[in-house]
């Protein structure tokens, strides 16, 4: 799925799809899926219409479904040069961003 031109909206309407698509084929429904995770049933409906969940929820889901590998890759830093790994490297070390003061 190439979701760079994509707007927000339809990444998370695509992204309920499978969501549902993958509950039904493992042969749940909202309520077993629900139980599972500890949410509630209409928690389980609005994911998967693309409502407003908290990404907690999100979690607890994908654990259930059995897709928490594809998590992992969410945020990792996109390395590609010596010079990536170092300031990488670096900004792990940093507690705060300084903020820039202009010469007024």
């Amino acid at each position: 799925m190439d979701l760079i031109l994509s707007k927000p909206g339809e990444i998370v309407k695509r992204l309920c799809e499978r969501l549902r698509t993958e509950r039904l084929a493992l042969e749940m429904t909202q309520a077993d899926l629900a139980g599972r995770a500890g949410v509630g049933v209409n928690t389980v409906s609005n994911l998967e219409a693309g409502r407003n969940v908290g990404f907690e929820t999100l979690v607890r889901v994908a654990m259930v479904l059995g897709r928490t590998k594809e998590l992992e890759d969410l945020f990792l830093p996109k390395l590609g040069s010596i010079e990536d790994i170092r300031r990488y490297e670096n900004s792990a070390k940093r507690l705060r961003i300084k903020r820039k003061l202009n010469d007024a």
